[in-house]
Formats: C-alpha cells, sequence, structure tokens
C-alpha cells in the first residue's frame, strides 16, 4: 500500500547502495521485510508504553534523527500512518472499529511527533 499511495518513497530505500527497480522487488528484498520487523517493533513499545510514551522520547527523536540523515521526509511519515490504517483494517475487518481506527490515529500520531523532534533538533555545532 505504502508505494501505491507515494511512489516517490521507494528510492529512500536502498540496501547497500541497490536501487530497486520495483515496489514488489523492494517488498521481496530480505532487507526490507527487516525493516518492517523493526517499524513493527517501534509500534510494539509504543503499544507497550502507552501510559508513558515519554520513556521512549529520546529513542524516537534518535530514530527521527537517523530517518532524516538518510533522505526521508517528515510529510512522509502520514504516509506510513495511513498505510499502517489500511493494513490494520484489512487484517481485522469488521473489528477495526472507528473508536480502534481513532485510538490507532493518535498512538501513531505520538510517535511520529516524538520523531520529528530529531528534525527539528539541530547537530551539536550549528
Amino acid at each position: 500500500r505504502l508505494f501505491d499511495l507515494d511512489p516517490d518513497l521507494l528510492p529512500l530505500f536502498q540496501y547497500n547502495c541497490k536501487q530497486f527497480a520495483s515496489p514488489q522487488e523492494c517488498l521481496s528484498a530480505p532487507e526490507f521485510l527487516d525493516h518492517i520487523r523493526k517499524v513493527m517493533l517501534v509500534i510494539d513499545a509504543a503499544v507497550s508504553h502507552l501510559e508513558n510514551l515519554s520513556y521512549l522520547e529520546e529513542y524516537l527523536c534518535n530514530l527521527g534523527k537517523k530517518h532524516q540523515a538518510v533522505g526521508v521526509k517528515v510529510e512522509s511519515f502520514s504516509t506510513v500512518g495511513e498505510s499502517l490504517l489500511y493494513m490494520l483494517e484489512k487484517c481485522l475487518g469488521t473489528a477495526f472499529s472507528p473508536d480502534m481506527r481513532e485510538a490507532w490515529s493518535k498512538l501513531y500520531g505520538a510517535v511520529v511527533k516524538a520523531m520529528r523532534r530529531g528534525w527539528e533538533t539541530l547537530p551539536e555545532g550549528d
């Protein structure tokens, strides 16, 4: 769904300097699947620390810095969020209620808000 919504994101996923020729090639790459696992671990950590997301603040800020360093734009995270909600809806079907959608949107928004601080923090010496 991610590359359907924004094909311009494909070039950001390069592993060992390899540019993927198509979304399908990227989606089947072991490195991309590992990246998806890492994304889901971040989501899992956010769910696990739902009552105290500030616990993850420094980690998420640093994660934002890493994404900025490889050329990811903050705006791209809205596409990732939309893809996450789409996946949840497809997997959960009718169990994915409007309240559940809102809760997931809020959680994802809080994660992105913390990651945004990585873009806003200037490197030392600047």
